[in-house]
């Protein structure tokens, strides 16, 4: 007679099973010598970064963008491992030692822009070489997040964040005038009965608002919307969505100023305004994804598996 199973002593099937931390027949060799080479030229840019650039308030969102693009990466790993090795040394080589070049050109002159730059140019260098177009197919959207993190040029920085704040600054003091507050404005300096308020380039330049974009750039990757009006109507509305953003950051640190004093302003709720300006830019690129899906449909991409 057949031995029967008691249905008890079955494990239930698990709806996601753990993968492992590396793909099977990865080369660890290879991929040690890819990451220390990788390590040896970016992470002294990066430990400078975190002392100088990234700990303004203009550019601290860099080491976040790194992390973000980081782990966006590794959970794909295994759909890279996946992919037919196809390589295209003839497109990748020549990308390879262009990046290097910007590389060598960025540390050794100090443009910023260039060494940090370049590791987009070199991880997709790495790609095509081992994997091939498809590896950029699957991957071009953390390689394209990282470009957000690459310190802007301060010669464009200065040219655009003058008529911003400017822009700004009017804004703001137009519509607190209408609500009854005693609100004068001199270009980018702000007025609100005894108190005198600059509009400093962290309230309303082009990094605050380069930022913002990059947060809606990341929504729609992690809302996984594979409408293409959709996605660019979206992504051209986080412009002005930015710019109203930053004129609810000024006009609250103007009414802190007026009620609370200068020391209120200028101190601890200066930087939680900060953190105010992307809670009302989520808060608004939320409203108007709900509005485009009335009109536009989101055709979600299905997960796999």
């Amino acid at each position: 007679m057949a031995a029967t199973t008691d249905p008890r002593d079955v494990a239930p099937p698990t709806s996601r099973q753990r993968k492992p931390l590396l793909p099977a027949g990865t080369d660890l060799v290879v991929l040690g010598l890819l990451l220390a080479g990788f390590a040896l030229l970016y992470v002294p840019s990066w430990v400078g970064l975190a002392s100088t650039i990234w700990a303004t308030d203009e550019q601290g969102h860099g080491p976040i963008i790194l992390a973000v693009s980081g782990w966006l990466l590794y959970v794909r790993r295994h759909e890279l491992a996946a992919l037919p090795v196809r390589p295209m040394g003839w497109l990748g080589w020549p990308i390879l030692l262009f990046s290097l070049a910007l590389y060598v050109i960025g540390r050794s002159q100090d443009i910023i822009t260039f060494a940090i730059g370049s590791q987009i140019g070199m991880l997709m260098s790495f790609l095509l070489i081992f994997k091939g177009r498809a590896a950029l197919r699957l991957l071009w959207f953390p390689l394209f997040f990282m470009l957000f993190m690459v310190p802007l040029p301060e010669a464009l920085v200065a040219a655009v964040t003058a008529p911003l704040k400017s822009a700004v600054s009017a804004s703001a003091s137009a519509i607190l005038y209408i609500c009854g507050y005693p609100v004068g404005r001199s270009g980018v300096v702000m007025t609100v009965g005894q108190y005198q308020l600059l509009v400093a380039d962290a309230c309303a330049g082009l990094n605050s608002m380069f930022t913002l974009e990059a947060l809606g750039m990341l929504y729609m990757n992690l809302m996984a919307y594979t409408n293409p009006v959709r996605n660019v109507a979206l992504a051209l509305l986080l412009v002005p969505t930015a710019f109203l953003a930053n004129i609810v950051r000024v006009m609250i640190l103007v009414l802190v100023t007026y009620y609370l004093g200068d020391e209120a302003g200028q101190g601890f709720v200066h930087g939680f305004a900060g953190m105010v300006l992307f809670i009302v830019a989520l808060g608004l690129m939320l409203v108007l994804d709900r509005i485009l899906g009335l009109f536009l449909p989101a055709h979600r991409k299905e997960p796999k598996g």
